[in-house]
């Protein structure tokens, strides 16, 4: 007995790092802002400007819908990796039976594909538009680089880089925005009342898709597990789920903030014109009469930034998630995290050479994505309120109906899109 109480002392005993406050916070910062930069890559941009010049503001709804349910769910996966010490994809090889997690996290492969093919393709489209390099050369160059960077650095590294590249991007968005000439009522108005136009459910399910993206759950549980917080004792863990939710709102607001101002400029500019975005490299060109040459560049420069940082994290989403197949955490030094990575950028890359309307690509694949996003959303949902997985951790039935919510949500909108495809 006497062993235990001094066993007790010693874990309740506080620490001064525990009173740190804000300062404290920032020891958590970074895997939120990591995995924001999945949901402002080309793909993205793609389905922004396809939005905001074909639809004008109507749609900003969607961007704030889909990133208050992408709170939800990041929040609650990092929670995950946190109080297991398991990335999603090895939570289910661990807990599901194999017949039932291969065919799933098989699926999220694919989808990781689908990723990494918007985003080395945005990174080819920017290269292009800058110093007219065509778009399979481009392609070759940004995955190429991407794996030396993927194959050479740390998680700390990688997260350092990232987060510059999304404060780049985001200045640029704000810059630009700070030329047009916006209808701010009429945008406020749009971000907070739904509306579908006719025509625009492909839109709308690629905007979703784009925001709310399957290899981002797995990332961000990967990327936070990596930081072994399940082996310390109660209160750390306590305190790092509290700070956990104050990382991911800030990244995800960002993110918000960003995909809006893109919504926003192409409504400003494309759709007060009369001139549907149809590839990027066009929204580049008419960007420069509108708003001037400096935004041109700024636009392509920014692209190029987005391609680059956010097929880092589609590759390390890919790794992670082939890793976790045969129970393996993400380590770039191991063969099955580099044979997932490189499966990734690999089969993306092939497809790319066979792409012929590149924007068009861009769109759809953002599409499979959200069509993808249920059987994830339904097994973390699984995983995370089995009490045999989270103990007392285990999600509260309101947070179970919340998420449940919406993963039948998005389930709901792939089903409208499929009926209307049809019909």
């Amino acid at each position: 007995m006497k062993l235990d109480n001094s066993q007790s002392e010693k874990v309740e005993k506080p620490t001064p790092q525990r009173y740190l406050g804000g300062i404290d916070f920032l020891r958590y910062v970074g895997p939120g802002l990591l995995v924001t930069v999945g949901f402002i890559d080309p793909g993205n941009w793609a389905s922004n400007f396809a939005a905001g010049s074909s639809f004008g503001y109507s749609l900003l709804w969607v961007v704030l819908l889909s990133t208050l349910m992408l709170i939800l769910l990041q929040h609650n996966v990092a929670h995950l990796g946190i109080v297991t010490g398991l990335c999603l994809s090895e939570a289910a090889t661990k807990y599901l039976p194999r017949w039932l997690s291969r065919p799933i996290l098989g699926s999220a492969v694919l989808a990781s594909i689908s990723t990494s093919l918007a985003e080395i393709l945005g990174g080819a489209i920017a290269l292009q538009m800058l110093w007219g390099v065509p778009i399979p050369i481009g392609a070759l160059f940004t995955a190429v680089l991407v794996t030396i960077l993927l194959f050479t650095n740390t998680y700390k590294r990688v997260e350092r880089v990232i987060i510059a590249f999304v404060s780049l991007i985001g200045f640029s968005f704000l810059y630009e925005l700070f030329l047009a000439d916006v209808d701010w009522p009429e945008a406020i108005r749009s971000s907070v009342i739904p509306s579908i136009p006719e025509g625009s459910m492909l839109i709308v399910m690629s905007v979703l898709g784009a925001v709310v993206m399957p290899h981002n759950l797995f990332l961000h549980s990967e990327v936070i597990q990596s930081r072994q917080i399940n082996l310390q004792d109660e209160q750390s863990i306590s305190r790092a789920l509290k700070y956990e939710f104050f990382d991911t709102l800030l990244a995800m607001s960002i993110g918000w903030a960003i995909n809006s101002a893109m919504i926003i400029l192409a409504a400003a500019t494309f759709f007060q014109a009369g001139t549907p975005v149809e590839e990027l490299q066009q929204a580049q060109s008419l960007l420069t009469p509108l708003l001037g040459k400096a935004a041109g560049l700024v636009f392509a420069v920014a692209l190029l930034l987005a391609g680059i940082s956010s097929t880092v994290t589609s590759g390390m989403a890919a790794g992670s998630i082939f890793a976790g197949i045969f129970n393996e955490p993400y380590d770039i030094k191991r063969p099955y995290s580099r044979w997932g990575v490189l499966l990734s950028l690999g089969v993306a890359l092939l497809i790319i050479f066979f792409i012929h309307d590149p924007f068009m690509g861009l769109i759809i694949s953002q599409m499979i994505l959200s069509i993808q996003l249920p059987i994830t959303v339904f097994l973390q949902v699984g995983l995370t309120s089995s009490q045999r997985v989270m103990g007392r951790y285990a999600n509260s039935l309101y947070t179970k109906i919340l998420l449940y919510a919406t993963a039948l949500l998005v389930t709901a909108l792939n089903l409208k899109l499929l009926i209307d495809t049809i019909s």
